[in-house]
């Protein structure tokens, strides 16, 4: 028992500690340690060389921060049990590991409709099992069903830990700076009031910069144009090839990638869940990498072609703007992929993807605010804040893009 108490090495933290000896047991997991081969920014490392991070190093991360909440709210007198402790500790260890390959790229795509906290429930509840039942709080925590809901709000929350620790860890290995944060002080500052978390009115101004921090992130980091471009080249990639294997055609993957791409049903998740996670927890980034590899040999001209593009990073040129790209402009471009590129024009969009970019930086809907105490009482950030502008952090940003190859004549 005593040898499970490891201490870890983190190069955001430092040492991180695993308080209980489940803990281990949980990491040493297959389900689990298939988060090593998961990059926590999939293809954002085309961008920031250094993002080559993984859900698994995330999930650590995620952990020992809800260690130092537990145990400062803990100091201010809120009651949370040791088995309480232990039970916010494994939901949050585990949030994430229903994350499929390339993480956020690629879901809704391999399980259609399908998000990866449904997922991370399936796993969850079959390592509950495995364990002979002892997740069982963790996964009320994790679906906000726990009596506290603080707890419930320190796993999927304004200011849960997950937020705390990607804004950190993703800017650490970006080297994007303005995504710092001061999550010790922000930690520091939180208690509980009438079972809700609070901000203790000195933080406002460390939560100030959280929210500053996420905004930024999302328009430097996670929608960066070129990290779009490489997404939606991706996307049509998987897309191509389920269609064509749907079609009949053969195309090389490891089984479970075949799995999903060929004749995947997502009813599936209901009467054969056990074997849909066999098959989930089989794949990870490699079985993409291996797969694209394959793909730019194959038959088909737009697989071949658009594999050997990602592989080489010959990435989509991306247009943004705050209007949508009209139709009678979309339509002009697949035109003309499809007379340069010889394809079929109901193909041609392959070459032309085109979407909405959302961003809002503080989304205070279905009274998930954050509180600060001021006076004894709880009011909103906003309010509580002399920046005028954190009321428009809360307004969602819409932007459009339009991506077409740049050697598109």
């Amino acid at each position: 028992m005593y040898n499970k108490r490891k201490i870890i090495n983190d190069p955001v933290y430092g040492f991180i500690n695993l308080p209980f000896p489940i803990l281990y047991d949980l990491i040493e997991h297959s389900y689990f340690q298939r988060l090593r081969r998961i990059k926590q920014l999939g293809l954002t490392t085309l961008v920031y060389p250094g993002a080559n991070h993984t859900r698994f190093q995330h999930a650590l991360g995620a952990m020992h921060l809800m260690d130092e909440a537990v145990k400062s709210l803990r100091s201010k007198g809120v009651v949370i049990t040791d088995h309480e402790y232990e039970a916010a500790l494994i939901a949050i260890l585990l949030h994430d590991i229903g994350h499929g390959p390339f993480s956020h790229t690629l879901e809704n795509l391999l399980i259609e409709n399908v998000p990866h906290e449904k997922i991370s429930l399936m796993f969850m509840q079959q390592l509950n099992r495995v364990f002979g039942g002892k997740l069982g709080q963790a996964i009320e925590i994790f679906k906000k069903k726990h009596p506290k809901k603080f707890l419930c709000q320190l796993v999927s929350g304004q200011l849960d830990m997950d937020r705390m620790d990607y804004l950190r860890r993703d800017s650490f290995f970006t080297g994007v700076t303005e995504g710092i944060i001061g999550s010790d002080r922000i930690i520091k500052m939180l208690n509980v009031y009438e079972d809700q978390l609070v901000i203790e009115a000195k933080g406002v101004y460390s939560i100030e910069k959280f929210l500053l921090a996420r905004r930024l992130m999302y328009w430097q980091v996670y929608l960066h144009k070129t990290v779009i471009s490489a997404d939606q080249l991706l996307l049509n990639i998987v897309r191509r090839a389920k269609e064509l294997i749907r079609a009949g055609d053969v195309l090389f993957g490891t089984p479970s990638l075949l799995y999903f791409l060929r004749d995947f049903i997502p009813d599936r998740l209901k009467y054969q869940s056990l074997t849909v996670l066999t098959h989930f927890a089989m794949l990870d980034d490699n079985d993409i990498a291996v797969a694209l590899k394959m793909w730019t040999a194959h038959a088909d001209p737009i697989l071949a072609g658009l594999s050997t593009r990602l592989l080489n990073r010959l990435l989509y040129r991306i247009e943004i703007q705050n209007e949508p790209f009209s139709a009678e402009r979309i339509e002009r471009l697949e035109q003309k992929a499809a007379a340069q590129y010889g394809c079929e024009p109901d193909d041609a969009s392959y070459y032309v993807p085109a979407g909405i970019l959302s961003n809002n930086a503080y989304n205070n809907d279905h009274g998930e605010s954050i509180l600060v105490m001021r006076n004894n009482q709880p009011i909103d950030i906003a309010e509580a804040s002399d920046l005028g502008n954190l009321f428009g952090m809360s307004k969602v940003v819409e932007k459009y893009f339009l991506c077409y190859p740049k050697d598109m004549s």
